[in-house]
């Protein structure tokens, strides 16, 4: 009889910390976007803020993915995908990592001369860092839902569900 693997294993932590970031950044995105044709302060201000909290959690992502990594990297059959999929987080981590260090310079007044080429330059990156983020997202599903990464399988009777 097979025993069911416990559910807290290191390869579990990624899936688990990296959709809201997915989310937030996309969100953040989409506000940015609205406020910068819009010209609305709101809009800007609120994406500026789940910028820097999604920019937060991408970075955790990353870090539990490089853990998930180590265990994953032996059961996939392509490891390459893993390897494009590890790429892609880490662009995905430095474009969103440059557009929150703008708004910070910005938020402290350091950008003054600058403030319209910045601003613009924020949005190149968020629709830029948007588009490599669901690209990411693409091949971590690639490597789950084709490769089963990090998926436990049971066995063909599903004896290990039974008492």
């Amino acid at each position: 009889m097979n025993e069911l693997p416990e559910f807290w294993r290191t390869e579990i932590w990624h899936p688990l910390s990296v959709h809201l970031p997915l989310a937030i950044l996309l969100l953040a995105s989409f506000f940015y976007v609205v406020g910068f044709f819009s010209r609305s302060v709101f809009w800007k201000d609120i994406s500026k803020l789940l910028l820097l909290i999604g920019t937060i959690g991408a970075w955790i992502a990353i870090y539990t993915g490089s853990i998930a990594d180590s265990a994953v990297s032996r059961q996939i059959c392509d490891p390459t995908v893993l390897e494009t999929h590890e790429t892609n987080a880490y662009i995905v981590g430095w474009i969103f990592s440059i557009a929150s260090a703008i708004i910070i310079l910005d938020y402290f007044g350091l950008l003054k001369k600058i403030k319209r080429i910045a601003s613009f330059f924020i949005l190149i990156l968020m629709i830029s860092g948007s588009g490599f983020l669901v690209y990411t997202g693409h091949l971590g599903a690639t490597l789950v839902y084709q490769q089963a990464a990090g998926v436990y399988t049971p066995s063909e009777d599903c004896s290990e569900f039974t008492d």
